[in-house]
């Protein structure tokens, strides 16, 4: 058996790094296995002929073989700690996993756009890049559509600042930012989309974050919504925008809530019917206790974008949740299984609400068509020189 792990290790039948450490470290026992038993005067076995890398025939003995390899050892101790101590890093650089979070693939410095050179990339070809992905793991498309929805969702039309303009959430101040907790996975996702099409041409993480809302939205069964190229990163983390733009998913009563969307929406300049008409974005997607706090899918088909939200929110009976796994105030559905955040809620306690949730849950085609121009209204806030592709 000792013979035959030096020929694996000789011979390179055990390819990968991790392997190859295992074998030597079974070797090192079996050497000093071996000169235990020496010691004690039990005669070592000879060995066979051992075959080297070259295809050579080397007479030995264990012995000899066992001198041979504790030599080597005490020459490889050194480099071989720092393998082990690198191996897992080494092993996540050969192959990230973009859904674990201790292998996210985040923009840096080195993978940064570069400089404009009046060159679009081919938009078709990133499209299909983004269904692919969607078409893998359709339970990514729903956390695509917030990744592009909360980019888009800072702008102030007074300041004139925020908005998906400059795609600075790829920043970790941004990232940091309460509403926007697990959208840094997201990032991730999009990351070798990016890498792939931005070293010739001027793919922007702006277009990039924007147009994977749209094509998620479009793959999950929604309304085609027209998009348009041509943002144009930053690379100042301060044209972040501070935390606090984004709506709030309770304000402590209906009244207050109701008057915080206003507020929130108002500052982007969307009225009653358009907050109502991206609220149904909520037909997709569910919340998350590391995230938001908050916990469960808004609708029975959570990567299915259609109406249904609005017909849940007018009609079933919507009562405070009672689970100890809920940290958050929110409401549930008389099974359980669903969930409606306080802010879903007010849409039908407020009667300027509830007028567009009653045509929104009764015809769908309706509510697609105002989905779509709203929400190309919101992912081109605040942008300039865009050209249709």
């Amino acid at each position: 058996m000792l013979e035959l792990a030096f020929v694996c290790v000789i011979k390179a039948e055990f390819e990968g790094m991790f392997s190859r450490v295992v074998v030597l470290l079974v070797l090192f026992t079996y050497v000093v296995c071996g000169f235990v038993l020496q010691k004690q005067g039990t005669p070592l076995r000879r060995s066979a002929f051992l075959m080297s890398s070259s295809g050579n025939v080397m007479p030995s003995t264990t012995k000899q073989i066992a001198l041979q390899s504790l030599k080597s050892l005490g020459l490889m101790a050194g480099p071989l700690a720092v393998t082990v101590l690198g191996l897992q890093q080494q092993r996540a650089d050969a192959k990230l996993d973009y859904d674990q979070k201790e292998y996210e693939n985040r923009p840096n410095k080195q993978d940064q756009a570069v400089t404009y050179n009046g060159v679009p990339p081919d938009f078709a070809a990133v499209r299909a890049d983004i269904a692919n992905m969607i078409g893998e793991r359709a339970d990514k498309g729903p956390t695509l559509v917030r990744l592009a929805w909360h980019s888009s969702g800072t702008y102030d039309k007074i300041t004139k600042t925020g908005g998906s303009q400059k795609g600075t959430i790829r920043f970790k101040e941004e990232l940091a930012h309460g509403a926007n907790a697990g959208l840094d996975i997201a990032v991730s996702w999009l990351e070798p989309i990016f890498k792939k099409f931005n070293k010739a041409t001027d793919l922007s993480y702006a277009d990039l974050y924007t147009l994977a809302g749209v094509v998620a939205i479009e793959k999950l069964g929604g309304p085609k919504i027209p998009w348009r190229a041509g943002r144009v990163d930053s690379f100042e983390v301060s044209d972040v925008t501070p935390d606090g733009r984004l709506p709030d998913a309770d304000k402590g009563n209906p009244m207050a809530t109701a008057e915080g969307l206003r507020n929130i929406f108002g500052r982007m300049g969307f009225n009653d019917q358009e907050i109502v008409a991206l609220s149904g974005a909520h037909a997709l997607g569910r919340c998350h206790a590391t995230a938001s706090g908050y916990v469960g899918p808004w609708t029975f088909t959570p990567t299915t974008f259609n109406n249904q939200y609005f017909v849940l929110l007018k009609g079933l009976q919507w009562v405070p949740a009672n689970s100890k796994a809920i940290t958050k105030f929110q409401y549930a559905d008389p099974s359980g299984k669903l969930m409606m955040l306080p802010s879903d809620i007010v849409l039908i306690q407020d009667g300027e609400f509830k007028k567009y949730v009653d045509i929104y849950a009764k015809d769908q085609k309706t509510f697609f068509s105002d989905f779509a121009a709203a929400f190309q209204k919101l992912e081109e806030l605040g942008c300039e020189n865009l050209f249709t592709v």
